[in-house]
């Protein structure tokens, strides 16, 4: 497993009343990072979590299990029981589509163009600074811009 590694949490709780008590079981959220980040996550998740039944809960018990937390309500005529696990996520078919890989290249800044800077009176707004204020060279490693050329423009507003 590697440190980015997507976890779904899961909580499988009781639905219905007397002969119609089933389970259906749901992804509760999912969490990038290491297991115990996402125990951590549904720890969290299982003690803040409200089930449908009992109405009038009377006990509330919340079990630490092998692999996650088992909440326990008993309520008035009958007991409700809540699974919450954690799972690695191997697949997701509705998943948004993951960006195509990009390669590597070691970013070159450009050389400044050779001639006196633009003042007022030349092209751009008088008093403003003719070309991006940040220099050809101030590019993170993807290759971004550190300030973006529309910030400062006046024309925007």
């Amino acid at each position: 497993m590697t440190p980015g590694t997507t976890w779904a949490l899961v909580v499988e709780t009781t639905q219905g009343i007397g002969q119609r008590k089933h389970t259906v079981a749901r992804v509760l959220a999912q969490v990038e990072g290491s297991r115990e980040e996402a125990l951590a996550e549904l720890e969290r998740q299982a003690r803040g979590y409200v089930p449908e039944h009992p109405g009038s809960p009377r006990r509330r018990r919340l079990l630490r299990t092998a692999d996650g937390f088992l909440l326990v309500v008993e309520g008035s005529w009958q007991t409700f029981a809540s699974r919450f696990t954690v799972g690695e996520l191997l697949a997701d078919s509705d998943a948004p589509p993951a960006p195509p890989p990009r390669a590597r290249e070691p970013r070159v800044p450009e050389p400044a163009p050779a001639g006196p800077p633009a003042g007022p009176g030349e092209p751009g707004e008088p008093g403003e600074p003719a070309g991006p204020v940040s220099g050809p060279a101030a590019v993170d490693e993807d290759g971004v811009p550190v300030r973006p050329a529309w910030l400062g423009r006046r024309d925007l507003s």
